[in-house]
């Protein structure tokens, strides 16, 4: 069971995720570059992009957090932690870009924090193996995700660009550090169920 003290503390982690600014150890990837001349139909692409990616690190953030009150080896823990740290940067990064295309963060991100804690709570609880190998597979989609989004940002939009192809490379080395500790393979019906939870919230954060 958890203590008072520790749900006080996971409660008020939900709260700053969703309603506080993140924070960034690291400079923002892009800061040095020129901002582009981007049409509004580019513009509108390249926010609605990025505040996908914004809700994709808010789920992510629930799903940590979800996984590390319920992960039961240090070692995993450790690195559900670490993992969640470079998440709120990711955070940091989009909600100062959406920012700056003039647009706003998805009205849905609650909705998608409580579902994400409670799947990663579940995930944990089905033991570290199956712990890691959901938080490897989640980050290997992630990954697909935002290269997708490099194909479809506007060529012109080198601010956004930049910070989608780090938190890519980021997201590669959580998968591999997931599957370094003994994450397990998901079984595909598990892996398609993830790809399609994903695409609706992906829909829905494009437009919300």
């Amino acid at each position: 069971m958890f203590s008072l003290d520790k749900l006080i503390i996971e409660f008020d982690k939900g709260l700053r995720t969703l309603f506080a600014p993140a924070a960034s150890v690291r400079p923002l990837p892009g800061k040095q570059l020129d901002e582009a001349q981007l049409s509004e139909a580019e513009k509108k692409l390249a926010a609605a992009l990025m505040r996908v990616n914004h809700s994709g690190e808010i789920c992510a953030q629930a799903l940590y957090q979800g996984q590390a009150l319920t992960a039961r080896n240090p070692a995993a823990k450790a690195a559900l932690e670490q993992a969640a740290q470079e998440e709120t940067e990711h955070l940091n990064w989009c909600e100062t870009r959406i920012r700056e295309l003039g647009s706003h963060t998805s009205y849905f991100n609650p909705l998608w924090y409580t579902g994400s804690l409670a799947i990663g709570a579940l995930a944990g609880a089905l033991g570290d193996k199956w712990n890691l190998g959901f938080l490897a597979e989640t980050e290997h989609q992630v990954e697909r995700h935002l290269a997708g989004h490099l194909e479809r940002l506007p060529a012109a939009d080198v601010k956004s660009r930049a910070i989608v192809e780090q938190m890519k490379t980021d997201e590669a080395r959580h998968a591999s550090t997931a599957r370094e500790h003994g994450g397990a393979a998901l079984p595909m019906p598990v892996k398609q169920g993830m790809q399609l939870t994903s695409k609706l919230m992906t829909q829905a954060a494009y437009w919300v």
